[in-house]
């Protein structure tokens, strides 16, 4: 009994923590340190997740993505995927790009949690070890 006790709560542990990256959280611009948007993080048919600006902290200098280069070059900042395509693999979520609307580029994505109301996110190109990393806040 303690043994299928034990099983139960690892698994409904693991449930909890496992894709607690769906939500919103809140950017941190890192010039100023300023709370500066936030996220929605959703999953997709596909399996995967994908992230979208829902709402802007600061007033930006264009209302549109005008350095953006592929599909949402001049499309609205408000609603803009700038996540795309994360596949969960062991614990962590990898395989997916994230864009920066301010220079409209785009870069290799990895997002781990930090315990329930933190998330890690990293932009890089090539390497994982050559980027900028960021802590994203749930909002509650």
């Amino acid at each position: 009994m303690k043994k299928i006790t034990f099983l139960f709560a690892a698994l409904l542990m693991s449930a909890f923590s496992y894709a607690q990256i769906e939500g919103k959280w809140k950017t941190i611009d890192d010039e100023t340190g300023k709370p500066k948007s936030i996220v929605e993080i959703f999953k997709k048919s596909d399996g995967k997740y994908y992230g979208k600006i829902s709402q802007l902290l600061i007033k930006p200098e264009h209302e549109t993505c005008v350095k953006c280069s592929d599909d949402r070059k001049n499309k609205p900042l408000l609603g803009l995927e700038i996540i795309r395509g994360l596949k969960s693999e062991d614990g962590e979520f990898t395989g997916g790009n994230i864009t920066d609307p301010k220079n409209g580029k785009t870069y290799k994505c990895t997002v781990k949690t930090d315990g329930a109301d933190k998330l890690n996110v990293r932009g890089y190109v090539g390497f994982s070890l050559i980027g900028r990393s960021q802590t994203w806040h749930k909002v509650k």
